[in-house]
């Protein structure tokens, strides 16, 4: 593919998430497999579409200190501004005059003239004077919204919540890339065995300390591995393997993940099952059950049955204190896992959230009754809001006395993370920061009566 319309197949991408709010890596993947783009230019066109959204209220104050903010521009033009700054300050891959020329050069295509005169005057001022100060923003809170593209808002909740440096900390976070990481099939293949072959077919990897079955994947396209297409390989981030390492389930339990897909967690319960039991995964989404299905096939797990069903309505499905095991990877914010979905942030409001920790509390209401007693209910999201997290369990608790957190969770958590200020007499909170992971709650209760 021409860089010409390489360039142009990014605007329109990052036009389309931008308009229609989509999420960023599907219709990135779309993109990448739909029109056959090479390997060389599919890392090109990510990291340009994913750094320009994530920068994108950064980008946004360097072109208005070079345009009056009275003077109207079409959303494609400053799609292309917003992404010719970012090469310019942030990557080092294309000199300056060639994202110069491709961009007048689009913008003569696209527009006319007086565009490409625009667009020109612009980029080459930035050339000479580069852009302008963030740190001489006085408020802070501005300042780190700005400097680090966060809605205020979020920003100034998080400060409250966390204190400023925690929140500067998990902004910056955001900002970077994550390793990829994988968990074993391991009924199929050892860690061990799966490390060495890896390295042997070029990938630099490390195991990782929240999961004996994960490992961490620092350089290499893992979806062109042999261990992935046999169906040896799964791509979870660490923090959502914690989950299966901490329910606790045995060979032969009875589980409910009442929130399942896309199956990453049912998968990795049914291999610490040994594929002995049944797992019973739903998700209110009819399309989504197929993802559990293929999942499960691609590992070869027999014991999972998938099924449409909304969670709150599950206790006309199944009899009082019918699991030994529940899961409720509850509907949330996704706050924690803007390093891979960079447009959340810009999506979501603090209705939002309210709205949503409603959902969560009326979930584990309805779920309750359905497992047995001295069983274990573990509750998830990959958030980092208090009022979706802590707050749900403690109301949770309070509505529920036959509950308690179990405390034996935090003498099991692996010992790297024993110590992590994440801990509270509620749960284990994970920021992006901290272990290079999403950000990530999980509790795990226990009913006692």
């Amino acid at each position: 593919m021409s860089k010409y319309l390489l360039r142009n197949t990014i605007i329109d991408l990052l036009l389309r998430i931008e308009q229609d709010s989509g999420y960023s890596h599907l219709l990135i993947n779309h993109e990448i497999q739909s029109k056959k783009i090479s390997p060389k230019d599919e890392g090109l066109l990510t990291e340009i579409v994913y750094g320009t959204i994530q920068r994108k209220m950064t980008l946004d104050y360097y072109i208005d200190h070079f345009i009056n903010q009275k003077k109207q521009i079409a959303p494609w033009v400053r799609m292309l501004l917003r992404m010719s700054i970012y090469q310019m300050v942030y990557l080092d891959k294309v000199p300056d005059h060639a994202i110069i020329h491709e961009a007048v050069e689009i913008a003569k295509k696209r527009g006319h003239k007086g565009i490409a005169s625009l667009v020109n005057a612009v980029l080459r001022k930035i050339q000479r004077e580069g852009v302008p100060e963030i740190s001489k923003i006085d408020d802070q809170v501005k300042r780190l919204s700005i400097e680090t593209s966060h809605p205020e808002w979020l920003v100034k909740r998080w400060i409250d919540h966390y204190g400023y440096e925690v929140t500067k900390e998990m902004c910056e976070a955001n900002l970077q890339h994550k390793p990829m990481s994988v968990r074993i099939q391991p009924m199929k293949i050892s860690r061990e065995e799966a490390i060495n072959q890896l390295e042997q077919e070029g990938y630099e990897v490390s195991p990782s300390i929240f999961s004996e079955q994960g490992i961490l994947i620092e350089k290499g396209n893992i979806l062109r591995s042999a261990l992935f297409e046999k169906g040896l390989l799964t791509i979870q981030d660490q923090s959502s393997m914690l989950v299966g390492e901490m329910i606790d389930v045995r060979p032969g339990d009875t589980v409910l993940d009442a929130c399942s897909a896309p199956g990453g967690k049912a998968t990795h319960i049914a291999e610490k099952m040994e594929n002995e039991g049944v797992v019973h995964a739903h998700d209110l989404h009819k399309k989504k059950i197929k993802l559990i299905q293929d999942k499960a096939k691609d590992l070869n797990l027999t014991i999972i049955d998938a099924e449409e069903m909304d969670a709150r309505k599950l206790t006309e499905r199944y009899q009082a204190e019918s699991f030994d095991r529940i899961l409720v990877d509850a509907p949330c914010s996704g706050l924690g896992v803007m390093r891979g979905k960079p447009d959340i942030k810009y999506n979501k409001t603090l209705a939002d959230i309210e709205r949503l920790s409603e959902i969560q509390k009326d979930i584990l209401t309805t779920i309750a009754p359905l497992l047995k007693r001295g069983g274990l209910l573990m509750y998830s999201t990959c958030t980092v809001d208090p009022i979706e997290n802590e707050e749900v369990v403690q109301d949770f608790l309070k509505k529920n006395p036959n509950y308690a957190v179990d405390k034996n969770l935090f003498s099991e958590l692996p010992k790297e993370l024993k110590e992590s200020s994440g801990i509270t007499e509620y749960g284990f909170q994970l920021f992006p920061q901290t272990y290079q992971t999403d950000g990530f709650f999980l509790t795990r209760l226990i009913r006692q009566t």
